[in-house]
């Protein structure tokens, strides 16, 4: 059980938890060495003594560990403390693509060719050392306020040349992110990851899923069997250029997707380029429902027919499908008959041994004398003439009630009773050393968490976002409340939480027709965002409307100057010419 306050590797001080897995969970920490906030994930228990889990765990540090990109969570440090398997990463404060789809339903064509197009440059450079990632879904793709996307959770990513650890026997994933082939336990491959981005984009566009169910079996024979829903149905306002997109990459015959990411960049880099918004539908060159397409829906259905038999009652987010490997299972289960015999013999013979031990050289144990208070040199004196160890590495500690350089205990503590040459431990007072909290409500945080990180505390800071137009006389960066009251005293390490004001602005609708580009251009001005301006020619909008901005209305505007904003003007003439139209990099829509 991880706690408020312990150390992980004598660095990471965890402060909260910020969310639980199927393989580990993940803490909030403050790294003492390096004065930063740190996301720790650490194996759950009861898997730390699974070598396969281990294994597992391990193989997703050194993935993770060896891609370097600005939309992939970077990772800082792989451990081991105590039998707590870890990994440290950059600590990420944003959404994930869930929680915003489930505030605002579905996203605008832009957005979803912004976000899925720094998905696939983030996995491209996985896919260049042929790393799959292998869950991709919304869970799983944070994003921050600036826009920045980032991929999180390698933790069933597979090298794709350490065939020795794969997991054949079991489909992992989300079903509804599922492909047709990792579904089926035909293993995964660069273009399993392009099939899920495919149904993640398809998700951002509808703001639903394309194959849904009442139970995990029958989304997974969806995704086998029933062709894509056509979105263009749903929203004729998107480009045929990005269904192609999404038609290729979620095809059900491999043969038919890109061959990875980096493919699927390059094509969301120009599906906006006028030349190709109005292109042929995307045809496929191979059968979707070819003989191995056919072959895997029909070991699926046999494979699921047997196992809804023995998993009544099992989450629909448990493994669907189990190939169909009696041999190796056989063999595998002999393995371990023979090493659990051999595993118990050898518990026998040990328990045997202590009990020797302990019934034939059994000598009369020393109780460890109460020192508090002695001086140093008075406690070593007592404790060796018992029979005792003293070590020569002591602790300091503070006390309110012991003076300075004097014993405030032991380690063992007073009491207990242990054989004679027992090493004790000393832990010498360096007095009083607690800090008294004030009222820090109303002050602006920076100063009080700089002043009390001097002192030694740990200072989290959470944000309260306050709407402009709501803020009155409330400042921006203000400790609105402090979850330690004032006059308590805290020790060194102790952690002390504030929740700040965060004075937040909102972007408008551009598009309602009241606005003028020297409008917006003044509003960017005054919130210090980076404008881009697109002038487009063809539509059916009138001279100088705004038909199209990059950020959504209501989507906060950031203070640090980060911000970025693209509209779209339409032009009845030839626009502002080839050097003032932005490229598609400029505008950040690629």
């Amino acid at each position: 059980m991880i706690m408020k306050g312990q150390k992980i590797n004598d660095r990471y001080q965890i402060i909260k938890s910020i969310g639980e897995g199927g393989m580990a969970n993940v803490y909030l920490a403050y790294d003492t060495i390096l004065d930063r906030d740190v996301a720790v994930k650490i194996l759950r228990g009861d898997l730390s003594n699974d070598d396969k889990f281990v294994r597992r765990f391990q193989r997703e540090a050194l993935n993770a560990s060896s891609l370097s990109h600005p939309n992939i969570v970077e990772v800082y440090d792989v451990g081991d403390d105590n039998g707590q398997y870890f990994i440290v990463m950059e600590y990420i404060e944003g959404k994930n693509l869930k929680d915003l789809l489930k505030k605002r339903g579905k996203l605008t064509v832009t957005e979803v060719i912004d976000i899925m197009g720094q998905i696939a440059d983030g996995l491209s450079v996985a896919h260049d050392s042929y790393i799959i990632h292998r869950d991709i879904k919304p869970q799983n793709i944070m994003i921050l306020e600036n826009g920045l996307v980032k991929i999180t959770d390698f933790g069933i990513a597979m090298a794709m040349n350490a065939t020795q650890l794969t997991q054949t026997n079991s489909v992992m994933g989300s079903v509804h992110y599922l492909p047709p082939e990792q579904a089926s336990g035909k293993g995964s491959t660069l273009k399993s990851d392009i099939y899920s981005m495919g149904i993640l984009m398809y998700e951002l566009l509808t703001g639903t899923l394309p194959y849904r169910g009442d139970n995990a079996v029958e989304i997974a024979l969806k995704h086998l069997k029933e062709p894509l829903p056509s979105i263009r149905e749903e929203i004729p306002e998107v480009p045929q250029s990005v269904e192609n997109i999404i038609l290729r990459s979620a095809a059900k015959n491999p043969k038919n997707r890109y061959n990875d990411a980096r493919g699927m960049y390059e094509d969301l880099k120009t599906c906006m380029d006028d030349a190709r918004i109005n292109e042929e539908k995307y045809v496929y060159p191979f059968p979707e429902l070819d003989g191995d397409n056919k072959k895997f829906t029909k070991q699926v259905e046999k494979a699921i027919h047997t196992e809804e038999e023995h998993s009544e009652g099992k989450k629909d987010d448990e493994i669907l499908v189990k190939k169909i490997t009696n041999e190796e299972i056989k063999k595998e289960n002999r393995i371990l008959v023979v090493l659990s015999a051999i595993f118990v013999g050898l518990i026998v013979i040990v328990a045997a041994f202590v009990l020797f031990i302990s019934f034939g050289f059994n000598t009369k144990d020393i109780t460890v004398p109460d020192l508090s208070g002695k001086m140093v040199s008075d406690a070593i004196s007592e404790l060796q003439d018992l029979g005792f160890e003293v070590s020569d590495q002591q602790e300091e500690i503070s006390s309110e009630d012991v003076a300075i350089g004097n014993v405030v205990k032991t380690n063992p503590a007073a009491g207990s009773k242990r054989s004679k040459g027992t090493v004790v431990t000393l832990y010498i007072s360096k007095g009083d050393t607690k800090i008294e909290i004030e009222d820090y409500t109303g002050k602006k945080y920076e100063e009080v968490q700089q002043l009390l990180r001097d002192y030694g505390l740990y200072v989290l800071i959470e944000f309260r976002e306050i709407d402009e137009k709501d803020s009155n006389s409330i400042q921006n960066g203000v400790i609105l409340e402090q979850d330690i009251s004032a006059g308590t005293k805290l020790s060194l390490k102790d952690t002390i939480t504030f929740t700040v004001s965060k004075i937040v602005t909102a972007y408008p609708d551009f598009t309602d027709g009241t606005y003028t580009v020297e409008e917006v251009q003044a509003f960017c001005e005054k919130y210090d965002i980076d404008l881009s301006i697109e002038y487009v020619t063809g539509t059916s909008y009138n001279e100088n409307h705004i038909f199209q901005q990059s950020r959504a209305p209501g989507t906060t505007i950031l203070t640090d100057g980060k911000s970025k904003l693209t509209i779209r003007v339409a032009s009845v003439g030839e626009g502002n010419g080839e050097d003032d139209t932005p490229s598609c990099e400029e505008m950040g829509l690629c």
